[in-house]
């Protein structure tokens, strides 16, 4: 059962909470935290007020969820249902790029359905994390009034729920997708033509983020690109999209502006929080990141970008 959270919620994110198996070329972790909206409440926490909705199991170990609360997640629309939580393991290897995933076992949250509490429903600025696009679509059929609302997704969706995703693409304000999944989606070869047909499907703006080459943002007015922070010792990338999406609306949030301009300026704070995530494994970095932290490594990198 949803819980009523305590404070107000700024903004509301809908993914999952996982344990992960994780291989790098720089080591190895077994059973640490991960899942979508576990980065992204994290690395939005520096910003605003998170409501964290998702599942676990019943051998959801303590320590994970006391780390979420003392970073002032709200946990109200976490449930515990009985079994295991969503697990997933992947290696990474040479340039770390992409993963390759070994194992997913859906456990719990084969069968979540959100049923969302009063202040998620009224959460001004919400995050729809890469989950099925009917899950999704119900989630936006239960919101209020949002200010912004901003989805991810991932190829099995486009490939095998494409119509459900398309629908959602015309109701949210902003899209975040990875290289590949734009040219999957738009059907377009060339990034800066993807990211034009997407905008056709109906959203304000679309970040298409190019791992440790930076992002894209195309707006309906002007685009931008970013790089990435520069960083000379790379851990583990798992959950750097998570909390480069949590930073970008985290600052959006915190800020109330949300025009093109405002974006790319929140896409710094996402480059920065997403720096945090890779730089170890799991939370191990980024739950320890302070607001000042964040706000040093942007001003670096304003000045990297700046001729």
């Amino acid at each position: 059962m949803t819980k009523t959270p305590s404070r107000a919620i700024d903004l509301a994110v809908v993914g999952t909470v996982a344990l992960d198996d994780v291989a790098t070329p720089a080591g190895k972790a077994d059973a640490v935290l991960g899942g979508s909206a576990t980065y992204f409440s994290v690395a939005a926490s520096l910003f605003a007020r998170v409501g964290l909705v998702a599942v676990v199991g019943d051998d959801f170990p303590r320590p994970f969820r006391e780390l979420l609360a003392a970073r002032d997640i709200d946990l109200s629309g976490l449930e515990t249902a009985h079994g295991r939580t969503f697990h997933w393991a992947g290696r990474y290897d040479g340039a770390m790029n992409a993963a390759t995933t070994l194992k997913t076992d859906l456990n719990v949250l084969e069968t979540f359905s959100p049923s969302l509490g009063e202040g998620h429903r009224q959460a001004p600025y919400v995050f729809l994390a890469n989950t099925a696009p009917a899950i999704q679509l119900s989630v936006l059929s239960q919101l209020t009034k949002p200010r912004l609302v901003v989805a991810d997704t991932m190829n099995l969706w486009i490939d095998v729920a494409r119509d459900g995703l398309l629908e959602v693409l015309r109701r949210v304000d902003g899209l975040v997708v990875n290289d590949e999944e734009a040219r999957s989606l738009s059907g377009a070869r060339n990034l800066i033509a993807a990211g034009k047909r997407l905008l056709g499907m109906g959203p304000r703006f679309v970040i298409v983020k190019k791992g440790e080459h930076g992002a894209f943002l195309f707006g309906r007015d002007r685009s931008y690109a970013l790089p990435s922070y520069p960083l000379e010792d790379v851990r583990d990338p798992t959950g750097a999209g998570d909390s480069f999406a949590g930073g970008l609306m985290g600052a959006l949030a915190a800020s109330g502006r949300f025009e093109t301009a405002d974006v790319a300026r929140a896409m710094v704070y996402g480059t920065v929080t997403a720096s945090y995530a890779v730089s170890t494994f799991s939370l191990d970095g980024l739950s320890k990141v302070s607001r000042s932290d964040v706000e040093g490594r942007a001003e670096d990198l304003r000045r990297f970008v700046t001729l």
